[in-house]
């Protein structure tokens, strides 16, 4: 009597893909290259759970959530008690910064690159004086058998009376020393469209 086996399809549920193309929840407000080459313009963002095949996209960027790798365990605990999570309704702003480091910064030791993360640049010292209004989810992209153009993607989400906190964050965070290794960052500012809109 033969046996019937069902496929099973395993999902990886830490993967993320941020499509750009003319379809998605969030209406791209601008694109801005502040270091390096842009990614074309696009008028609206997907972001999905999994790997996206990006068939009728201008471009998709792909990366997994992680363990933090250069937080103290004190750190670590300080965030977490203070950071919102994603998708909270009054959070209708958000920005997806894809980011690239230098050879430089992947050639130092784990040890080196910390000190330059949180002893030079302070990192998450700044980003806890912007928590809770600045929700935050990191993806890495070196994680990933298939090459990506960048090594991180930063998905911010914020309500709107909460834009100049997160500009403010994102200049406190370029003037650092960490930053002195980024060849390449691309900003992209959103907009969620409201349930059922074009």
């Amino acid at each position: 009597m033969g046996r019937r086996f069902s496929r099973i399809v395993m999902v990886n549920q830490r993967l993320f893909s941020f499509v750009g193309g003319a379809e998605g929840a969030w209406s791209v407000v601008e694109i801005r290259a502040f270091r390096g080459a842009p990614l074309p313009t696009v008028d609206r963002l997907q972001v999905r759970s999994g790997r996206v095949a990006a068939e009728h996209a201008v471009w998709s960027l792909s990366g997994v959530t992680s363990n933090m790798r250069y937080t103290t365990r004190t750190e670590q605990g300080a965030l977490g008690s203070v950071q919102a999570g994603l998708g909270r309704t009054e959070a209708t702003c958000a920005a997806l910064i894809p980011i690239r480091k230098s050879g430089a910064w992947w050639d130092l030791p784990q040890d080196e690159r910390r000190a330059i993360f949180e002893d030079q640049s302070r990192h998450t010292s700044i980003g806890l004086r912007y928590l809770p209004p600045v929700a935050r989810r990191l993806h890495h992209c070196r994680d990933l058998e298939t090459p990506e153009p960048f090594d991180f993607l930063t998905w911010f989400e914020f309500a709107p009376e909460h834009g100049r906190a997160f500009d403010d964050l994102l200049a406190e965070l370029r003037a650092t020393r960490e930053w002195d290794f980024v060849e390449r960052e691309v900003e992209i500012r959103l907009r969620r469209q409201p349930a059922g809109s074009d």
